[in-house]
């Protein structure tokens, strides 16, 4: 094949993938508004989002990951025509996040003490504890979002999600302002102020979700009457095997950036802030990624639907061609503006708190040069995984991503961090490690894949 061969496909694919990433990256803007305005409360402020945070995080990658096996089950569907199949498959995808749901905001609620024990900052806990409080409670509407945005990605509708996580958003931003500063006769809530913003804004966006597909011609019979307790045995167990190991998938990798907090926390409040920056700003570029991602598990469903392997392998070539040059040019971008970008978060005028700023900035200006060597590995690994849960391969690819982060990532972030002066820098090295790992052994495995499924239709056809 020639270039063109790929390229042609560009226009399509930034289609289908933009809407994801601008909802993705809505998420990911008003966490950043959100740490930029607790940042002006102080930097242990900051470290407690971080830290409640990091218990969301593991908590959000196993309810989102387990619903990304809706988006398979229904491209696949939608590409044989096949509505009682996709329907099916989506009904019992909301009933399991809905009831994973609210099993992990009770382990969070289970899982608060722990921050005693985890060697943080004192100071940090206590501002955490009341903010994990309000929090937890929104992983509920969130996985519940989750299910009918995989849902409407499923079906090629990627826009519509995106509106509802604009308009929550908006809502987010303007009670954070309210509820954190303590304006418009409302009390100053600090933390717990951007707690009640979240849970207000998911509850606003399921909702409204929900409403935009009940009106849409090619949705509205999927989300109405939908028959909630009336379920398939053999439906729920096709569901659970694909979801919890989707989910297992996205829980390495998010636990491992995780691990990164909690080092970072052991390292000093300072250290756990910049760490904080550093992360919000390279989930950024992440998103981008994650986009090109679903697109990738959303055209392949579709070709594996249409059983037609070689335009599978063409398609998926051309996202990772497409979000590989996108990676290079964030690289650059984090390689210019390493210094400049965390000073967005801090108040540098407040001289009572320099000292602190000044190491904030430091630390997480060299955390953004790893970030921008491993911006590459990132983006294949995670397009590589979206191509594989498009072709419901979901148990070898589980495998890969635990060597990768938990038996070569995590041990280097360890070991460099608590034993050697490279401190915050030896946990991104860690993660660069387990990123790059992953993405050769998953790309490798996609390679593999792709190759068998053509050369099987062939010897099916002959």
């Amino acid at each position: 094949m020639v270039l063109r061969d790929y390229t042609k496909e560009f226009k399509y694919n930034i289609k289908l993938a933009t809407p994801v990433i601008l909802g993705m990256l809505g998420h990911t803007v008003v966490a950043l508004v959100d740490n930029i305005m607790v940042g002006q409360l102080g930097t242990a402020e900051l470290a407690a989002v971080s830290l409640g945070n990091s218990f969301m995080f593991v908590a959000m990658s196993l309810g989102i990951g387990f619903s990304t096996a809706i988006t398979p089950l229904v491209a696949e569907a939608d590409g044989e025509n096949n509505f009682e199949t996709g329907k099916s498959s989506f009904k019992h995808g909301l009933f399991l996040c809905t009831v994973l749901a609210v099993f992990l905001f009770l382990i969070l609620l289970l899982a608060k003490p722990l921050m005693y024990i985890m060697n943080q900052p004192e100071e940090v806990v206590d501002l955490a504890m009341p903010y994990l409080n309000l929090v937890a409670i929104s992983i509920i509407p969130l996985i519940i979002f989750q299910a009918f945005k995989q849902f409407s990605d499923g079906l090629s509708m990627t826009r519509y999600p995106m509106y509802a996580t604009v308009v929550a958003n908006v809502v987010n931003v303007i009670l954070n302002y309210i509820f954190i500063f303590g304006k418009l006769g409302m009390p100053e809530l600090g933390v717990v102020g951007a707690a009640i913003g979240t849970l207000a804004s998911r509850v606003i966006m399921v909702g409204y979700l929900w409403y935009i597909l009940s009106q849409h011609y090619k949705s509205r019979d999927f989300v109405l009457n939908i028959k909630f307790f009336t379920l398939s045995k053999a439906m729920l167990k096709k569901v659970w095997n694909l979801g919890v190991l989707s989910a297992m998938q996205m829980f390495f990798e998010v636990a491992i950036f995780t691990s990164a907090i909690w080092l970072s926390g052991i390292l000093g409040k300072n250290p756990q802030a910049a760490n904080q920056i550093a992360l919000n700003l390279s989930s950024m570029t992440f998103m981008v990624a994650t986009g090109f991602s679903v697109a990738a598990m959303i055209r392949v469903g579709n070709q594996k639907g249409l059983k037609r392997f070689l335009e599978l392998r063409r398609i998926t070539f051309s996202i990772f061609l497409l979000s590989t040059l996108l990676a290079v040019v964030f690289a650059i971008f984090f390689m210019i503006f390493n210094t400049a970008l965390p000073k967005l978060y801090l108040d540098y005028d407040n001289m009572a708190e320099f000292a602190d700023n000044y190491e904030v900035v430091s630390i997480a200006a060299k955390l953004l040069l790893i970030a921008a060597v491993f911006q590459i590995s990132d983006t294949v690994q995670v397009v590589a995984l979206g191509a594989l849960r498009g072709m419901q391969d979901v148990k070898i690819p589980t495998l890969i991503t635990f060597i990768a982060y938990w038996l070569i990532g995590f041990p280097i972030s360890y070991y460099l961090s608590l034993y050697t002066d490279y401190g915050s820098a030896g946990i991104w090295f860690g993660l660069l490690a387990g990123l790059t790992a992953s993405a050769i052994l998953l790309f490798i495995r996609f390679n593999y894949l792709s190759k068998k499924l053509i050369t099987g239709s062939v010897e099916v056809q002959a």
